[in-house]
């Protein structure tokens, strides 16, 4: 019984990490792909159909590179630091609920639990920066760090005004509340104001001051390469799903579909088909409709959040 006590938790952390780290891989090759075609370009297209298997490429190339470090470093903490930011930026998906209940750790404190630990991002690139003691990185860190810091003042104070309305931390407490309305309409602007704090946090142009490539090369990860580097690639990428989400789950609805009316397009199935005998003996079914309302959950807070990554990238 203990064995699977330990094993149920390791499976869930699996069952979550690595979707996420597909669509963060993928993320990728939407964003080349999207520039690609605002400079008439066709991007990513040699490797495997449409060029889809790209993102699996360019993962190969940098675990293969040979990996470089600054010979005065500190070495502990130039490993450390990108360790630490990937490590806090795929926490924050404990917490989000992907269904009614589907959630790894239903928190009661779960906003409470979010900004916390994207506040705890910061100071791996704070560290990353100092240990390659490089006037570049050094630099672009406390960049970096001064905007995380003063962006998120903007994002508490947004969620603060969400919070009012639900009298709730609780992040499915807060989607529930929706059901009536979705928050995006009675608080349009304080939706506008996150939106822009968001892409300002997740350093996205034209809040990208951070790297400044003119005079900073590549901000606080200059000194990283290899496989060092991947980490706070995945990390910046991951915190940009992340921010995604959290936009659709604080202002869209997060998993509720009360926009798209179901039962009228199983109807309409049901007229076509003539499965009218059929259907009724399924869908009074417990098992069968409690998956579709769960896919249907799933499916709505996907399709909201890859609008968002659409507009950030």
């Amino acid at each position: 019984m203990n064995h699977i006590h330990i094993t149920k938790p390791v499976l869930e952390v699996f069952i979550l990490i690595i979707p996420v780290l597909l669509t963060v891989a993928y993320t990728t090759v939407a964003e080349r792909k999207t520039m690609a075609g605002m400079q008439r370009r066709l991007g990513p297209n040699a490797v495997g159909i449409y060029g889809l298997l790209q993102a699996f490429a360019d993962a190969l190339k940098l675990l293969l590179k040979e990996y470089v470090s600054p010979s005065q470093s500190n070495l502990i903490l130039f490993f450390i630091g990108p360790i630490f930011t990937l490590i806090f930026s795929l926490l924050a998906y404990a917490v989000i609920p992907y269904g009614p209940g589907i959630t790894i750790f239903n928190f009661n404190l779960g906003i409470l639990y979010l900004l916390v630990v994207s506040s705890l991002s910061t100071y791996g690139i704070l560290l990353a920066g100092w240990s390659a003691n490089s006037k570049y990185a050094f630099l672009g860190s406390l960049r970096s760090t001064a905007q995380l810091i003063s962006y998120e003042l903007i994002l508490t104070s947004a969620i603060l005004i969400v919070i009012l309305f639900t009298g709730s931390l609780n992040l499915i407490v807060n989607v529930e509340a929706q059901r009536a309305i979705w928050f995006v309409f009675p608080i349009f602007p304080v939706f506008v104001i996150f939106l822009i704090a968001s892409v300002a946090e997740t350093n996205r142009a034209p809040f990208d001051l951070a790297e400044a490539e003119s005079e900073l090369v590549s901000g606080f990860m200059t000194e990283h390469s290899a496989v060092i580097f991947v980490f706070f690639f995945l990390a910046e990428y991951a915190s940009i799903v992340f921010m995604c989400i959290l936009i659709s789950i604080l202002f869209l609805g997060g998993y509720l579909y009360n926009l798209i009316n179901l039962t009228f397009f199983l109807e309409i199935y049901d007229e076509v088909f003539f499965f009218h005998n059929i259907y009724i003996a399924v869908y009074k079914d417990t098992t069968f409709s409690i998956l579709l309302e769960a896919m249907c959950c799933a499916l709505s807070l996907g399709l909201k959040s890859c609008i968002m990554v659409f507009i950030f990238i």
